[in-house]
């Protein structure tokens, strides 16, 4: 895997952020909780970051959608042979890794300095993040809002996202619950559903190309 790797999850919040920091006063909204946590990467505040964004619980959950959507990775140019092996044997270990990962990178700003924090397994450099960031794609950017479903405690943002390479956007969902006078990030929760929709616009992409 390279070690120059998008952190998917993080660059999103960094671009979302500075919107909703002008597009809301509103402290106890969603949207103000990951302004604050997009804040907390720019200042490489590791403690402010993780109140507004559970890593632990958004790092296991990712590892288990990736570990559901194994075999789709092969369609972009991942070895799901060795994933597949990596997510059967060390799951908890690779949650822990991609925990890591995210710590590193606000503390640092270093996306090469973060990947490397990735579990090496069979002389691989395993980047979990890295593997969301393959679904994202490079040089992605934020196009707006799709919507914000809030209810019981619990809201559904979906972040409209540009996949240049395809000259189409996808839509990143991001579960947050309700803390009281904050929200919480708790999953990215269609990771598997954005992996199988990238592996098939790769699979049209490489048959245009033929």
């Amino acid at each position: 895997m390279k070690k120059a790797l998008l952190l998917g999850l993080l660059i999103i919040i960094v671009a979302v952020g500075g919107y909703w920091y002008y597009h809301t006063v509103v402290t106890a909204s969603p949207q103000y909780s990951l302004a604050q946590a997009a804040n907390a990467v720019r200042i490489h505040d590791v403690a402010t970051f993780e109140r507004y964004v559970d890593i632990d619980r958004v790092a296991r959950n990712l590892v288990d959608q990736v570990a559901d959507e194994s075999s789709a990775l092969e369609g972009l140019n991942v070895n799901g042979h060795i994933i597949q092996s990596a997510l059967r044997l060390l799951k908890p270990q690779l949650a822990k890794s991609a925990q890591q990962e995210v710590r590193q990178y606000i503390e640092s700003g270093s996306a090469e300095k973060a990947a490397a924090a990735g579990q090496q397994i069979g002389g691989m450099n395993i980047s979990v993040l890295g593997l969301a960031g393959r679904v994202i794609g490079p040089n992605p950017a934020f196009k707006g809002i799709k919507y914000v479903n809030q209810q019981d405690g619990q809201t559904l943002v979906g972040l409209e996202i540009t996949q240049p390479q395809y000259d189409t956007t996808l839509v990143v969902e991001l579960k947050m619950l309700d803390q009281g006078d904050y929200w919480r990030v708790t999953e990215i929760a269609n990771m598997g559903t954005l992996i199988k929709h990238t592996a098939r616009l790769e699979k049209q992409r490489l048959l245009k190309s033929q």
